[in-house]
C-alpha cells in the first residue's frame, strides 16, 4: 500500500513538469491515489518564480489536461499540497538547508527526488542532496533521458549518480514503459496461451516497431541537433519496446526477473558494424514539404545552419536466439512524417497452403497491431468471407479492442503511473544500468559508421513516410511497412 511521500521535483517550472508531471500528479490526487499527507515540492530558480508558481501551474494544467479533467474544487485542494521552494542546483547554500528543514519534518517518509533537468546537473543535484543529509534509506532518485550521448558519457552519468544512490534507489525513466498498452503487452503474452504459443520464428514472419512524429524541432533545436533520432528515440524507447516484444517469460513478474529477460534480448541483438550498417540502416533528414496542406520548412531551414543530424531512422535488426532465429525486426522513427502514431506490428506467416482460388482474392497476412498513440488499442487483422457477396471473396477484417471505448473512464497517463511506482518503490517499469550499457553497446557502432562521409542522411519531404530507401530496405526482403490506416476502406471492424 502506498504511503504518504514527499515528491521533490527539480526543474519544477520546466516544460516537462508543466506539460506532464504536475498534470499527472493532479490526476492522481483527483483519483484519490495520493495518500493523505503527501507533499509536492517543486524547486525553482529564483524567488519571484516561487511567488508566481501556483498560478503558473494552474494555467498549464488547464491547457494540458483533457477538457473534462480540470475541476476548480479539485485543483484548489491539490494546490494545498504544493510547496514550491527556491534552489539553485549548482550551488550548495542556505537554500538547501531550508529544503532539509522542510523534508526533515517527515524524516521517515518516502522521498522521491525527480530530476527533470539536463543530465549535466544530475551529479551536482545528487552531491548536494548527499551533503545536505537528504538521502535517507527511504529516498530514491528518478532521472530523465537522455542518459548520455554514447556508452562513455552514459557511464559517466550513471557513475556520478551511483556515488550517492544505490542502484536499487535509481529509477531511470522511459515514459513509453508507463503506457497502459505497453504494460498490457506483457499480459497479452504471458496470461493468454493463444498468443504465447504463436510468438516465435515458427509462426511470425516479421516484427515492425514504429514511432512516427509529425512535429519538427518544436523549440528543441539545440538538444536535438546534438542527439538525432537514433539517440533520441531508438536507443531508449524503441529498444525498450523491442525487449518487451522479444523477451522470454520471467518466472515471476518482478522487477528483477523482468529486467533480466530484457537484458538477454539486448545482449542477443546481432551487432551492426562497418559495412553491415550500410545495408541494414537508413538515415534521413526532412526537407521542405506539406503537412495538412500547409507548407513547412525543412530541418536545415528550422535549424538555421548546416547539419548532418538525422531526423529519420530505419533499421533491420535480428535477435540471435532460438525463439527469433531469422525473424527480422524492422525499427522506424522519424519527424515530420505523414501521420503521428506509435505501434508494434506482429506479422504472421502466410498459410502453408492456399485452398481458395485466385478469384477469391489474395488473403492478407494476419497481423497483431498494438497501437500506443494517439489512441491505445490492440487490433487483430484476419481474413473473412465478404458476407455481402454470394461468391466467395476474401476481405480483411479488424477485431478491435479500443481502451477508450472499453474502459469509459480510461485516461492513460504514463508519467502518472511511473511517478506513483517510484513513490511505491516499484522499479518494474524502470531501466536498469545494465540495460543502458547494453543498448549503447549496440547503438555506438552504428553512430560510428554514420560518421563516414558516404553515410550522410538522405532527404525526404516533410509529410511523407521517410526516404525511399526505407521502403527499399523492406522491399529487398519481399516485405513492406504496414500502417493500420491502409488496411482498406472496405475492411469491416468488430469490437
Amino acid at each position: 500500500m502506498l504511503e504518504a511521500f514527499d515528491f521533490v521535483l527539480f526543474g519544477g517550472a520546466g516544460d516537462l513538469a508543466l506539460r506532464k508531471l504536475i498534470p499527472g500528479l493532479f490526476r492522481a490526487h483527483r483519483n484519490g491515489e495520493l495518500p493523505e499527507g503527501t507533499r509536492i515540492i517543486p524547486t525553482l530558480r529564483n524567488a519571484q518564480m516561487v511567488l508566481e508558481y501556483k498560478d503558473k501551474v494552474r494555467d498549464a494544467a488547464q491547457k494540458h489536461l483533457n477538457k473534462d479533467e480540470f475541476e476548480a474544487t479539485a485543483w484548489d485542494s491539490f494546490a494545498t499540497i504544493i510547496f514550491p521552494v527556491f534552489i539553485d542546483i549548482s550551488k550548495l547554500d542556505d537554500k538547501w538547508a531550508a529544503l532539509a528543514e522542510l523534508l526533515n519534518n517527515g524524516e521517515n517518509r518516502q522521498r522521491v527526488f525527480y530530476l527533470s533537468t539536463p543530465p549535466s546537473v544530475f551529479s551536482d543535484a545528487c552531491k548536494h542532496l548527499h551533503e545536505s543529509g537528504l538521502i535517507t534509506k527511504y529516498a530514491r532518485v528518478v532521472v530523465e533521458k537522455p542518459l548520455g550521448y554514447d556508452a562513455k558519457t552514459a557511464e559517466e552519468i550513471n557513475s556520478s549518480i551511483a556515488e550517492y544512490f544505490k542502484e536499487e534507489a535509481i529509477f531511470r525513466i522511459d515514459h513509453y514503459l508507463g503506457k497502459e498498452t505497453v504494460q498490457n503487452l506483457l499480459a497479452l503474452r504471458f496470461a493468454n496461451g493463444i498468443f504465447e504459443h504463436l510468438w516465435d520464428a515458427r509462426t511470425i514472419d516479421n516484427v515492425q516497431i514504429t514511432i512516427s512524429e509529425t512535429v519538427g524541432l518544436e523549440g528543441r533545436a539545440s538538444f536535438y541537433d546534438g542527439a538525432g533520432a537514433l539517440r533520441d528515440m531508438v536507443q531508449n524507447h524503441i529498444l525498450q519496446l523491442l525487449c518487451l516484444v522479444a523477451m522470454e517469460s520471467p518466472n515471476k513478474m518482478t522487477a528483477e526477473r523482468i529486467r533480466a529477460e530484457k537484458l538477454k534480448v539486448l545482449e542477443s541483438l546481432r551487432p551492426l558494424t562497418g559495412n553491415t550498417v550500410k545495408y541494414n540502416t537508413v538515415r534521413g533528414q526532412y526537407v521542405a514539404g506539406q503537412m495538412d496542406n500547409t507548407n513547412v520548412p525543412g530541418y536545415l531551414d528550422e535549424l538555421g545552419q548546416p547539419s548532418n543530424t538525422e531526423t529519420f531512422v530505419a533499421i533491420r535488426a535480428h535477435i540471435d536466439n532460438s525463439r527469433w532465429a531469422n525473424v527480422p525486426f524492422y525499427l522506424r522513427t522519424g519527424k515530420r512524417m505523414k501521420s503521428r502514431f506509435a505501434e508494434i506490428v506482429i506479422q504472421y506467416k502466410d498459410v502453408a497452403h492456399r485452398v481458395y482460388p485466385e478469384t477469391a482474392g489474395n488473403p492478407v497476412p494476419n497481423r497483431l497491431v498494438i497501437r500506443l498513440q494517439p489512441e491505445e488499442s490492440i487490433k487483430i487483422i484476419m481474413n473473412s468471407k465478404d458476407l455481402g457477396k454470394h461468391e466467395t471473396h476474401l476481405s480483411p477484417v479488424v477485431l478491435n479492442l479500443n481502451f477508450a471505448e472499453t474502459y469509459k473512464d480510461f485516461h492513460s497517463d504514463a508519467y502518472k503511473r511511473l511517478m506513483l511506482d517510484a513513490a511505491a518503490n516499484d522499479p518494474s517499469l524502470f531501466i536498469h544500468r545494465a540495460e543502458v550499457d547494453a543498448a549503447w553497446a549496440w547503438i555506438d557502432p552504428i553512430i560510428e559508421a554514420w560518421q563516414r562521409p558516404e553515410n550522410k542522411p538522405l532527404g525526404y519531404m516533410a509529410g511523407s513516410w521517410g526516404p525511399i530507401a526505407s521502403a527499399q530496405l523492406l522491399a529487398s526482403d519481399g516485405r513492406n511497412w504496414f500502417n493500420i490506416e491502409e488496411v482498406g476502406t472496405d475492411a469491416e471492424e468488430s469490437h
